[in-house]
């Protein structure tokens, strides 16, 4: 019962438009200094835009919309979530709008455009499969803030396999929708970020490169994948293989990386197995772990 309230307070407080409210005010904060000077004034539209346009409006529907079908705020019928979804992608698309025409933040304005389009993605894949749009809604914003501040915008990763195990747990997706619902909105994301910045012509400044982005996501995401897939196959002595693979994606990360991604790759790895003991009998990443 304790794991069952742990997991539901994750859940909820990991909900796409709750969670992107204190990673769009770290972007926000970051966005608004100029010259290493702190402007309040492009702070305050910074902030209002995304809070709007990323959360009042998309919480105000889901909680409308949940309230008259009749069912929970997670809205956890596949068929039930297309409207919710559309009225997502439309805040999204007139928050880039209006960030567009206001000309304020090229990166915000970017990313609010990325934000619809990955909706509009997961309303096609809603139509045949449940994807996690918890997961989708971590990465989307942790993969804006690799690109602005690296390795500690990467950091957040680390929630990633703790929201896997929580909805997994609450029985609101299956193991592969909640990993897929990160991977797909991690990579999506940053090479987006980076065709929309030469299609509209909207230079970002000092971002870290593509590859760098791209191995930050490798390390958040491969622990998980790997733990996913050997958990689904059901391999005899899953534990010595995972370990095994584990080692090697170890020497690769500290041979091949830089230090920083090889830091949150053992910090994402710890978190997912730490996850998996807590977890217990629940959750079937121990039962890979136990073998």
């Amino acid at each position: 019962m304790n794991k069952l309230k742990t997991a539901k307070v994750i859940s909820d407080i990991t909900n796409p438009p709750i969670l992107c409210i204190p990673l769009f005010l770290i972007m926000c904060i970051v966005l608004s200094f100029e010259n290493g000077e702190f402007n309040m004034s492009k702070f305050i539209v910074l902030e209002l835009i995304s809070l709007v346009f990323s959360s009042i409006l998309p919480m105000a529907i889901i909680l409308g919309w949940a309230k008259k079908i009749g069912t929970d705020k997670d809205i956890s019928n596949r068929t039930d979530r297309f409207v919710p979804l559309i009225v997502g992608i439309t805040s999204y698309f007139i928050g880039f709008l209006v960030s567009y025409f206001i000309g304020l933040s090229n990166f915000l304005t970017i990313l609010l455009l990325c934000y619809a389009v990955n909706t509009f993605i997961v309303m096609i894949i809603t139509f045949k499969w449940k994807i996690s749009v918890h997961t989708t809604g971590l990465s989307g914003p942790v993969g804006a803030l690799i690109l602005l501040l690296g390795p500690f915008g990467a950091i957040f990763g680390i929630l990633y396999p703790i929201l896997i195990w929580s909805r997994v747990l609450l029985k609101k997706h299956t193991l592969a929708q909640a990993i897929c619902g990160a991977a797909q909105g991690f990579f999506l994301t940053i090479f987006e970020m980076y065709l929309f910045v030469d299609v509209l012509k909207l230079p970002l400044g000092e971002i870290i490169s593509l590859e760098i982005a791209t191995l930050f996501i490798l390390a958040i995401i491969i622990t998980p994948i790997i733990l996913g897939f050997l958990s689904y196959l059901n391999v005899k002595k899953a534990k010595f293989v995972f370990y095994l693979l584990e080692l090697i994606l170890f020497v690769m990360f500290l041979a091949f990386t830089p230090m920083d991604v090889f830091i949150i790759f053992v910090l994402v790895s710890l978190t997912s197995i730490l996850i998996s003991y807590y977890a217990g009998e629940d959750f079937i990443w121990y039962e890979v772990l136990k073998k």
